[in-house]
């Protein structure tokens, strides 16, 4: 599949962005990975800086020229979810700045990381600051077990998101999903908010570091409830096929 550069925008002014993106780049880099060395205690400091981090995202992909599709009637179904979690495919990096860009600030959510990275010298006040969940993945049944017990402490209009899959996915469907996010529904009664990506990995496949310009859409799924009398494999299979058919039919 070839990637659709944005017909409104000549080549100059794809150019000029680009040039404008090196320059602003490393600021924006600094400033998102310093400021909460200062600020992180201060109150009112997790809801300022995670929409300071949204609108970082948002001119990155102005400035690379990527615009991010969504419906205003899947924005407004965003903008009044509750006691949900997330789930979304993953087709490449730019799927959480895309996410980012498409949420409306009314909807709090965060992710769910690796420890690894939230570790990690630079990132690590404001990872923690901005409330994402650390994850230890060496071991399955208590990353579980953390993940559920950081959900149950969360305020309901606020979901983590989680990639089902794992990793990001090349093949020409969705990859499997992993079934952390049926168990954490089940332990925790939040439902499921499906959102289907679709045109990420053909602006940026995996592999690559230069993105092209082009779309991606979003789609938002009804939310999906799960069944305690069917195994969890049963409800995964479910899940699966919902946004399966909506990936696969693009629509």
């Amino acid at each position: 599949m070839s990637h659709t550069p944005n017909p409104l925008e000549p080549l100059p002014l794809r150019l000029a962005k680009r040039i404008l993106l090196v320059v602003l780049g490393p600021v924006y880099f600094l400033y998102i990975g310093f400021v909460p060395l200062l600020c992180a205690r201060r109150k009112g400091f997790r809801g300022w800086y995670w929409r300071t981090v949204k609108r970082a995202c948002s001119r990155l992909l102005t400035l690379l020229s990527i615009r991010v599709e969504i419906s205003p009637k899947d924005q407004e179904t965003l903008a009044h979810d509750t006691d949900s979690l997330i789930v979304i495919n993953h087709r490449s990096h730019l799927d959480g700045f895309t996410l980012m860009d498409a949420i409306p600030d009314s909807k709090w959510f965060t992710f769910a990381a690796k420890k690894e990275l939230c570790d990690a010298a630079l990132l690590s006040t404001g990872f923690k600051g901005a409330g994402l969940v650390e994850i230890d993945r060496q071991s399955g049944k208590v990353a579980m077990e953390t993940l559920a017990s950081a959900v149950e402490t969360m305020p309901a209009r606020r979901s983590v998101v989680l990639f089902p899959e794992g990793t990001r996915v090349t093949s020409a469907s969705l990859g499997p999903f992993k079934a952390g996010a049926i168990v954490v529904a089940r332990a925790t009664g939040r439902s499921i908010r499906p959102i289907v990506i679709i045109g990420s990995d053909t602006l940026l496949p995996r592999g690559k570091f230069l993105p092209h310009s082009g779309l991606i859409t979003l789609k938002v799924l009804p939310p999906f409830y799960c069944d305690s009398s069917v195994s969890v494999e049963a409800d995964l299979a479910r899940l699966h096929a919902a946004m399966s058919d909506v990936f696969e039919s693009g629509a």
